[in-house]
């Protein structure tokens, strides 16, 4: 089942604090080289963020650990990177979309008052978040897609979408952060009526792993951040 989300008022609020993403968790400074990859791998992501007594140190990724063959090898001596790159639980959403894409990450920490870690929000996070305004001037939606290469054809896609009188405005591909095997595609479409769509897609075989819906006209300012965000996801 595709996700569904708040209104869109209260996603138009929405701070970094109400996105966190509780099913990843951090590292600390104490644990294994060994430990990390294998958490990047079971978690399907980029980078995770490490720890030394709750305080944020930085960003761990696959690149960092290449270098260390000893798995035993403990994070306090491993360098890495992206300690000034967090926000705080306060910050609107927004923050959290402009921080990902200008530092191609899959993830963002979230800090306190006191710049105590709190946890992440990932880039699906920010996206649902940024799902509930308004898709563009007149009324629109997002559906985002996720199958196996092979199965990719925008034609055929396109066809059915026009089956249900609606038309793809913008599309995007990148790889799914949670199958490597598999590819995420983005659809921007006309309709926020996206019922009957994604019932013909399904009805083929397509996986809707979101769905966004909004309607009236958003700011030029939020246009760009949204068109930022496509650009980041096609990547």
């Amino acid at each position: 089942m595709p996700f569904t989300f708040l209104p869109l008022f209260a996603a138009a609020s929405m701070i970094a604090e109400e996105l966190i993403n509780q099913m990843i968790p951090p590292l600390k400074v104490s644990d294994s080289a060994g430990k990390a990859a294998k958490w990047l791998g079971e978690f399907h992501v980029g980078q995770l963020p490490v720890l030394e007594n709750r305080q944020y140190r930085g960003l761990i990724t696959e690149s960092d650990l290449l270098d260390y063959e000893n798995s035993t090898q403990l994070l306090a001596a491993v360098p890495f990177g992206y300690a000034n790159v967090h926000v705080q639980r306060d910050q609107h959403f927004y923050s959290v979309m402009e921080m990902a894409i200008q530092n191609k990450l899959q993830l963002v920490p979230v800090l306190d008052d006191q710049h105590e870690y709190m946890g992440v929000v990932t880039v699906g996070d920010t996206i649902a978040a940024f799902g509930q305004l308004t898709i563009g001037a007149g009324q629109g939606g997002i559906l985002v897609l996720s199958m196996d290469e092979r199965d990719y054809s925008l034609t055929q896609i396109s066809r059915y979408v026009e089956e249900n009188n609606a038309k793809i405005l913008s599309s995007h591909v990148a790889q799914d952060e949670n199958d490597p095997y598999k590819i995420r595609l983005t659809l921007k479409l006309n309709t926020a009526n996206l019922t009957r769509i994604i019932a013909t897609l399904e009805r083929f075989g397509y996986v809707i792993t979101a769905q966004f819906a909004g309607a009236g006209e958003i700011s030029e300012n939020e246009q760009e951040r949204f068109d930022a965000l496509l650009k980041y996801l096609s990547l």
